[in-house]
C-alpha cells in the first residue's frame, strides 16, 4: 500500500511512525512534512489546496490518507478525496464542524442532551459585554472558529473577560464568540476511532495547556502530554455511553456520517464528564503520548474507519 500523511508537525510525525510499522505499508509519502519525516516518508510539497492534492493523490495511486491537522479537515480535504474515489481516514467538512464551529458543536450537545457547560453565542460585541455584567466571572470566553488551540480565555475578572471578547469582536471581519460558564475538576481526553456507526475508544490521556510551571500563563495548543490518564472505569463508560455515542448518532440523524477520530476534551466534574471541546483529529500532543502505546495496526484500523468496516472490531490494544 502507499499511504500518505497530511501535515508537518510532531503528531504528524508520530502518525508516520506508527503507520510505518504496518506490514500493509510499502510507501510512505507525507505532504508537505518536515525534515525530520524524511527518514521515514517522501516529502510531498503542499501549499494546502486540497484539490490538488487529491489530484495529486489519484495519480500517485494512494491507497489511503491520514490526514493529522484539522484545517485542511475544516477546507474539506475528506470531500476531495473521497470525491475521487479515494480512501481517507478523517471526517468530512460537514462533520469537522464539531471543530471548525464551537457554536455549531454546543448546538448539536444541547439537541442531543452531551453534558457540557451553559452557554451563549455572540456576534455583537455589545451584547456580549452586558452579558458579562450580567452574569459576571469566572467564565469562559472562546473563539467559535479554529484558533490552533489558543483561543480560550478563562476570566476571573471582568476586564480580563471583557478585553477577551474585545478582541475577538472587535476586528473589521467581526467574529463569534462563546462564553460559557466555569467549569471545576480534572480535565482529560478522551479519542475514539469511528466508522459512522461503531465507536471504537482509545486510552484516556491529559495534555497540559497552560505555558508556564505550576499550570500558570496562557492557554496555548498544548505543553505536553500523558497517557493513559488513570480515569475511573465506571466515568471512562459514561463517556462512551453519555458523549461519545450521541455524538456520533445525533450526527448520522442530521445526515453526517463521521469516518475518523474523534477527540473529546472533558472536565470530570463533580456531576460527571462533561464536554469541554469536540477536535475532528488527533489530539496534538495527546498524539505522541498515546500512539506509541497502541499495539494494533493503525493503517488496518485506518483502512476499516475509511471504509465503514468497523462492526465486529474491538477497541484497541
Amino acid at each position: 500500500m502507499k499511504v500518505l500523511v497530511v501535515g508537518s508537525g510532531g503528531r504528524e510525525h508520530a502518525l508516520l511512525w506508527k503507520a510505518a510499522q504496518s506490514p500493509l505499508v510499502d510507501r510512505l509519502y507525507a505532504a508537505p512534512g518536515n525534515a525530520g519525516m524524511a527518514p521515514l516518508a517522501e516529502l510531498v510539497p503542499w501549499n494546502g489546496d486540497v484539490e490538488a492534492l487529491a489530484d495529486w493523490a489519484l495519480g500517485e495511486g494512494i491507497d489511503l490518507t491520514l490526514v493529522g491537522p484539522e484545517a485542511p479537515l475544516v477546507e474539506g480535504i475528506a470531500d476531495a478525496f473521497q470525491k475521487r474515489g479515494l480512501l481517507i481516514f478523517g471526517p468530512t467538512q460537514k462533520a469537522a464542524m464539531i471543530e471548525g464551529s464551537k457554536a455549531f458543536a454546543k448546538g448539536l450537545m444541547e439537541r442531543y442532551g452531551i453534558p457540557t457547560a451553559r452557554y451563549r453565542v455572540f456576534q455583537d460585541p455589545i451584547l456580549a459585554l452586558e452579558y458579562l455584567e450580567e452574569v459576571g466571572v469566572p467564565i469562559v470566553i472562546k473563539d467559535s472558529g479554529l484558533a490552533a488551540g489558543k483561543g480560550v480565555t478563562v476570566a476571573f475578572d471582568l476586564h480580563t473577560a471583557k478585553q477577551a471578547v474585545s478582541n475577538l469582536l472587535s476586528g473589521p471581519e467581526g467574529g463569534e464568540v462563546v462564553m460559557e460558564e466555569y467549569l471545576e475538576g480534572e480535565e482529560a481526553t478522551v479519542l475514539a476511532l469511528t466508522d459512522g456507526e461503531t465507536i471504537l475508544p482509545l486510552l484516556p490521556s491529559q495534555d497540559h495547556k497552560r505555558l508556564l510551571d505550576g499550570d500558570q500563563g496562557p492557554m496555548t495548543g498544548g505543553m505536553g502530554a500523558v497517557a493513559p490518564y488513570p480515569m475511573d472505569a465506571a466515568i471512562f463508560r459514561r463517556v462512551e455511553e453519555e458523549i461519545l455515542k450521541p455524538l456520533i448518532q445525533g450526527l448520522r440523524a442530521e445526515g453526517v456520517v463521521y469516518r475518523g477520530v474523534v477527540y473529546a476534551g472533558l472536565m470530570l466534574t463533580r456531576e460527571g464528564p462533561k464536554v469541554l471541546e469536540f477536535n475532528a483529529r488527533f489530539g496534538d500532543p495527546e498524539a505522541q503520548a498515546l500512539l506509541p502505546l497502541l499495539q494494533s495496526d493503525l493503517v488496518e484500523l485506518a483502512l476499516r474507519v475509511a471504509e465503514g468496516g468497523l462492526r465486529g472490531r474491538s477497541s484497541p490494544q
